[in-house]
């Protein structure tokens, strides 16, 4: 089987020039129904607030999935990229969690509370497979254990594609699945430069502007001064590493400030109405 066309939505989007659009989500059945034939480009199933389910999770990817969209554009690239938020800080190095989902078939992990270049490293590597130390892209080390049988079954690709494929991006340019840092600290903020310096394979910066305004003094206070200075510095450092940066709060209040701003990840609250501000796939409707 020749390498498939792009699975991953929001790697795509990014590949075409345009900003990717994203919600939260809670995982679930009817939600997922709802949302798989949305104009978001991914969904992010939050698990780090609430409870950690595979199952869950599992039951969620699938309900994404419509054979109608399947046939008619002949690709196996779900319609909305499912994406899942892990429970664990970075802190706390758990590495299951990552496993777990991705198991399950997710495209991208979002690891929150990153602060420094160990929890960042560990990170990538939870999402990466091992190698030998001779081959290409070695770094991370990957530590991913192998149990791929769902995740090929839901990618649709055979057990050796699929591992062709299951590397992160932009590390591996073929690679479908992502890392995203939350970096939400005044730590994480003094350490990120270090951390897209010298850590490879870090699909996405994406801000916790409300842990970040709790550690300021300015709890979801979004527009302070002190607030929006600090995120600043956090979109300078990702542009200057030609990392994509992630917003989690986007409004039409906000939405074109963001955007003139350069944020390339624009998250809003899930809406059951899709009348879109703009055109085409990725638009937004407002909270």
């Amino acid at each position: 089987m020749n390498k498939p066309d792009r699975l991953n939505g929001v790697i795509r989007a990014w590949e075409e020039g345009r900003p990717a659009f994203a919600c939260f989500a809670k995982a679930g059945r009817e939600t997922a129904i709802d949302l798989s034939d949305s104009p978001y480009d991914g969904i992010i199933f939050e698990m780090e607030h609430n409870p950690w389910d595979v199952v869950g999770l599992q039951d969620s990817l699938q309900y994404l999935l419509n054979r109608r969209q399947i046939a008619s554009t002949a690709s196996l690239a779900p319609r909305v990229t499912p994406l899942v938020r892990i429970p664990s800080n970075g802190v706390e190095k758990n590495q299951a969690f990552a496993k777990q989902a991705l198991d399950r078939g997710v495209y991208g992990v979002v690891w929150p509370h990153i602060n420094d270049v160990e929890q960042a490293r560990n990170a990538v590597a939870a999402c990466r497979y091992p190698r030998p130390e001779s081959a290409p892209l070695y770094a991370p080390a990957g530590t991913r254990g192998d149990g791929p049988a769902s995740a090929c079954r839901y990618w649709g690709l055979s057990q050796q594609d699929y591992y062709a494929n299951a590397d992160v991006w932009p590390l591996a340019t073929q690679g479908e699945i992502l890392v995203f840092l939350m970096i939400e600290s005044v730590r994480g903020i003094a350490n990120l430069e270090q951390i897209l310096s010298e850590v490879p394979g870090i699909g996405c910066v994406l801000i916790g502007e409300g842990d970040l305004s709790q550690e300021l003094g300015f709890p979801r206070d979004y527009d302070h001064p002190m607030v929006r200075d600090a995120m600043a510095q956090i979109v300078a450092t990702c542009h200057k590493h030609t990392v994509p940066v992630g917003h989690p709060h986007v409004t039409s209040a906000n939405l074109e400030r963001l955007l003139a701003e350069g944020y390339r990840f624009l998250m809003s609250a899930p809406v059951r109405s899709y009348g879109v501000v703009g055109k085409g796939r990725g638009s937004y409707s407002g909270e």
